[in-house]
């Protein structure tokens, strides 16, 4: 009876230490989950800001384009070819930035994407769909902002009086 009275006291101390561990493995996992979730959502932040600067940029690119087009069309009408052309340029590579900031917020979008693959919360939801929408955004003024170029590009070209 001793014997068994001893081999019940080892196994509920056994049984002790093993659920303080798992309380201490749980504590810790939260801990890291917290952590990891906070970062998380600052990334999808972070992202989201990246995706509306770079549609901002995608819009000043494509603004540029546009009084790069009004330049070569002026200067094609009063025969100034260098100037035609370097307006030309100018749209060129204005346009080229605009292709670049819809690339960028491409890439941001698809990081907040991925930030709310891993934790489903509910803003990091709505920033991923703020960043693909700024995405949107830039893509639509780069494509504008290449068709000016090209314009643009076409007056450099045209036979000047």
């Amino acid at each position: 009876m001793a014997d068994n009275l001893q081999q019940l006291s080892a196994e509920m101390a056994r049984i002790r230490e093993e659920f303080e561990d798992l309380k201490k493995s749980n504590l810790e996992m939260n801990a890291r989950y917290a952590t990891t979730l906070g970062v998380l959502r600052d990334l999808t932040s972070h992202t989201t800001e990246s995706a509306e600067q770079a549609a901002k940029a995608a819009q000043f690119a494509f603004e540029s384009s546009k009084q790069s087009l009004a330049a070569a069309r002026q200067a094609a009408a009063v025969s100034v070819i260098e100037a035609a052309q370097t307006a030309a340029e100018a749209a060129k590579a204005a346009a080229h930035s605009a292709t670049q900031s819809a690339a960028a917020a491409a890439s941001a979008a698809a990081a907040a994407a991925l930030a709310v693959s891993h934790h489903a919360e509910g803003a990091s939801a709505h920033s991923s769909s703020l960043a693909a929408e700024a995405s949107k955004k830039a893509a639509a003024f780069a494509a504008q902002a290449v068709e000016l170029s090209n314009k643009a590009a076409e007056f450099a070209k045209a036979p000047h009086k």
